[in-house]
């Protein structure tokens, strides 16, 4: 018997996933991307991002990167058309591509938040997800264990999906340490701009 793409399987993996309601999200959110075969694989580590930001009201900053060690800085999803950006996914794993957008970070960020959260249908059933604003995109959460969500991230027309998980952060700590890990380090706190 022919074994499911690894698409498959985690497409089947996510839906059995307890749903989530959009309320619980409010918060920071520490993201990592989840292997899945899909073309932006690797690609947004390489680049420094960090997670998403959750607000009361519903709104998202949907990328959030690091930019120094004590500062995160709100990426406008819109400055890339997603098609493009996929298309380009090979050489947003190499060096170049990281120095390069760690340049331009500070010129592409948003001038405030990017998408909202809501309740939506995925698959078998309701949980909350994120709509962007200038992109054909919707993230779709549901509940891996009680500190950790996975996400989906669905294109309009594309049928592959980017698979990530979100851990829940407190905002006061979220610094990155001096080393190429990322992890969160403790003594500052981690501002926006």
């Amino acid at each position: 018997m022919k074994s499911m793409g690894r698409q498959d399987e985690m497409k089947a993996w996510f839906s059995s996933l307890k749903p989530v309601q959009p309320v619980e999200m409010v918060g920071l959110w520490r993201g990592a991307g989840i292997p899945s075969d899909h073309p932006l694989d690797g690609v947004l580590e390489n680049l420094g991002w960090f997670g998403k930001r959750f607000h009361a009201d519903m709104r998202a900053d949907a990328l959030l990167f690091q930019w120094r060690a004590d500062r995160l800085v709100a990426i406008d999803p819109g400055f890339f058309p997603i098609g493009l950006a996929i298309k380009a996914a090979p050489f947003g794993r190499t060096m170049v591509a990281r120095s390069w957008f760690s340049y331009l970070q500070k010129a592409l960020r948003a001038r405030g938040t990017t998408a909202s959260l809501a309740l939506q249908t995925s698959g078998d059933g309701v949980t909350a997800a994120m709509r962007y604003d200038r992109q054909p995109i919707v993230d779709y959460f549901r509940r891996m264990n009680g500190q950790e969500l996975a996400g989906m991230m669905c294109i309009t027309g594309d049928a592959r999906r980017y698979f990530f998980k979100l851990r829940r952060i407190d905002a006061a700590a979220a610094t990155a340490g001096s080393s190429g890990g990322g992890r969160p380090s403790r003594g500052r706190a981690a501002k926006t701009i």
